[in-house]
């Protein structure tokens, strides 16, 4: 049988959709305050304000990807027409740039980012399509290196695991969720595979207080779930396209986290449910003496 064979966890009216009019979004992210950002193709950044609404606060003028934020409410936007990582704080009218990668190693195509508790931002450089040529970059103080080449096969979604330990990385073609130790020394590990995701094109990951994993899949329109137990699940997968429709990320907010927004690239809204009994892990939001900034 498989992944996409078991019963859903979630049949499509479980799912609402929100924050219509968004340029194809793919980022999104969650502040300290609980402020939701997602992002646009054409570089928006967009808030959702009380109403569910979404309203563009700043733009690149390139192409937003991944989102995080830091302890001061600080939005870090991977930029993959720019080649770099733009940060912007609220009441500030454009983004600045803030990681253009290493000297000798610059971005090609940043995707996703996401801290650790040290403050380095790990983000993902996918390369080209089916290239094999992905890296995985760390930001330390403002300093920029590569982190590993070992995720050669388009790196995309990355989380840091809750007790910081390790990074989890999403890897699209072919489709398998990988993880990495982060040594003390700040190095990487070497990669280890989680599990393979035959017949979906994994985006982005979160983690879940239970130890599993939600998987957001641009390709099919299906959010996963995988635990150590139960292995890959459907949390939701929507045939016609409409409810989920190239889901890009996922990210818990609420005041329990228990809700789930899931941004759709191949749409204008962004997907909102729970799943019975998950919850979402805390962030990691450096400050700025960890970020140097």
């Amino acid at each position: 049988m498989g992944i996409m064979d078991g019963t859903p966890l979630l049949q499509l009216d479980g799912l609402e959709m929100l924050g219509h009019g968004v340029d194809h979004a793919e980022g999104i992210c969650v502040a300290p305050d609980g402020s939701v950002y997602v992002s646009g193709e054409a570089g928006q950044i967009y808030r959702l304000d009380d109403a569910d609404r979404a309203v563009q606060v700043a733009t690149t003028g390139g192409w937003t990807l991944g989102l995080a934020a830091d302890a001061d409410g600080r939005v870090y936007a991977c930029d993959a027409v720019k080649r770099g990582v733009f940060r912007w704080a609220p009441g500030q009218t454009d983004p600045v740039l803030w990681s253009s990668g290493p000297v000798d190693a610059p971005h090609t195509s940043p995707n996703w980012g996401a801290f650790g508790p040290d403050g380095t931002y790990f983000v993902s450089d996918n390369g080209g399509w089916k290239a094999r040529e992905g890296r995985v970059m760390a930001v330390r103080q403002g300093v920029s290196s590569v982190w590993t080449t070992e995720s050669v096969d388009f790196p995309n979604g990355l989380a840091v695991t809750p007790d910081g330990s390790e990074l989890w990385v999403v890897e699209s073609t072919p489709g398998c969720l990988v993880r990495y130790r982060i040594q003390p020394d700040g190095s990487a590990g070497p990669r280890v595979l989680v599990t393979e995701l035959p017949g979906a094109v994994p985006d982005g990951i979160a983690f879940a207080t239970d130890g599993s994993v939600i998987i957001a899949c641009y390709r099919p329109d299906v959010v996963l779930r995988w635990s150590g137990g139960s292995g890959v699940e459907v949390v939701a997968i929507d045939a016609e396209g409409v409810f989920l429709a190239a889901p890009t990320n996922c990210v818990f907010t609420g005041p329990a986290r228990d809700i789930v927004l899931v941004p759709n690239i191949g749409r204008w809204h962004v997907t909102r449910f729970r799943i019975p009994g998950i919850q979402g892990t805390p962030l990691f939001y450096p400050t700025r003496d960890q970020l140097g900034s």
